[in-house]
């Protein structure tokens, strides 16, 4: 007689996972790549094979059983074991070349990172990038990226990487509107119009500040991307807090005060321990810490100064 084990499958412990972590077919189908049909008929062959239900049916959808769970941590270890063979492999690579996967922000890609990531390119053409947008931090332990390069002050400690630079943030207003002003009375800017991030960023001490200082009907506009409040500035809606290295390349911006180190954060090249010996891994970080350690001055806000600053001037509520 045919013992369950020896008719069962890797691809049939990743579909009873699929169906535990999702609770319904067609999403567990859709995550696989397959269809409905095939998935529901793959389910009965399988508890067919087991002698045993692996799920209940509920209109809440499908519920594991207690061998189904048990069969779905396994498939969960054994990808896990897979997963860190797969970087054990890549850290032990002789040649810098293949794909190297790349997460960051739009942001950061658009203002800062592209121009670089095209010098990279030139340089090692035997390597090529996969650059994955995101604003939440991916799992470099399973290998949704090799490399991440974010904004944070407090970078996950399962990885390892370096501090390129400090990104300043400071005040700023469409040009136009302030073109005739001396040194700006930052008293009148409170009653000004100004722009922010949405709530889900009240992560960033600029949007907190915002949130603290700034009456709520004088935030008229709020976006959700670093980029959609640029462009709000530069169109005039009203005036807010932006990345240095994003408005000082702007000429229809100008700055209203002074950086303001309390907004600053750390800009950090991460990756997995497992990876760090890589040479595609060790070489993209290598350079990128060299490119960005040259755009350090706009990065870190020293670049330009609006010459109706004085060193006196400080952002609103800056002392307090």
């Amino acid at each position: 007689m045919t013992t369950p084990m020896k008719t069962l499958a890797w691809d049939d412990f990743r579909l009873i996972k699929a169906i535990a972590d999702r609770r319904a077919l067609p999403a567990a189908a859709t995550s696989l790549g397959l269809n409905h049909s095939t998935v529901f008929r793959r389910l009965g062959q399988i508890e067919e094979a087991l002698g045993v239900k692996l799920f209940e049916r509920h209109r809440s959808g499908y519920v594991a059983t207690p061998a189904g769970d048990e069969m779905a941590q396994l498939a969960e270890r054994v990808d896990g074991d897979i997963t860190a063979f797969a970087r054990k492999l890549a850290g032990q690579e002789i040649k810098p070349a293949g794909e190297l996967r790349v997460t960051t922000n739009d942001t950061l890609l658009v203002d800062l990172l592209t121009p670089v990531f095209a010098a990279f390119l030139a340089q090692c053409p035997d390597i090529r990038l996969d650059v994955l947008l995101s604003n939440q931090a991916l799992n470099l332990s399973r290998r949704d990226a090799d490399v991440a390069i974010r904004a944070t002050d407090n970078p996950p400690e399962t990885l390892v990487g370096r501090k390129a630079a400090r990104i300043a943030w400071a005040l700023y207003g469409r040009a136009a509107d302030f073109a005739d002003a001396g040194v700006v009375d930052i008293e009148s800017l409170w009653e000004h119009n100004w722009v922010s991030l949405g709530e889900q960023f009240t992560a960033l001490k600029a949007v907190r500040y915002l949130g603290q200082h700034v009456a709520p009907e004088r935030i008229v506009y709020k976006v959700n991307t670093v980029l959609g409040l640029a462009e709000a500035v530069e169109a005039g809606i009203g005036i807010g807090f932006l990345p240095c290295f994003i408005a000082d390349t702007k000429p229809g911006l100008t700055r209203l005060a002074a950086p303001d180190p309390g907004f600053s954060a750390d800009l950090w090249l991460l990756t997995h321990p497992d990876l760090r010996h890589s040479p595609r891994v060790r070489l993209f970080l290598d350079f990128m810490a060299v490119e960005l350690g040259r755009m350090k001055p706009l990065i870190e806000g020293a670049l330009a100064i609006s010459p109706r600053l004085s060193p006196a001037v400080e952002p609103p509520g800056a002392a307090s």
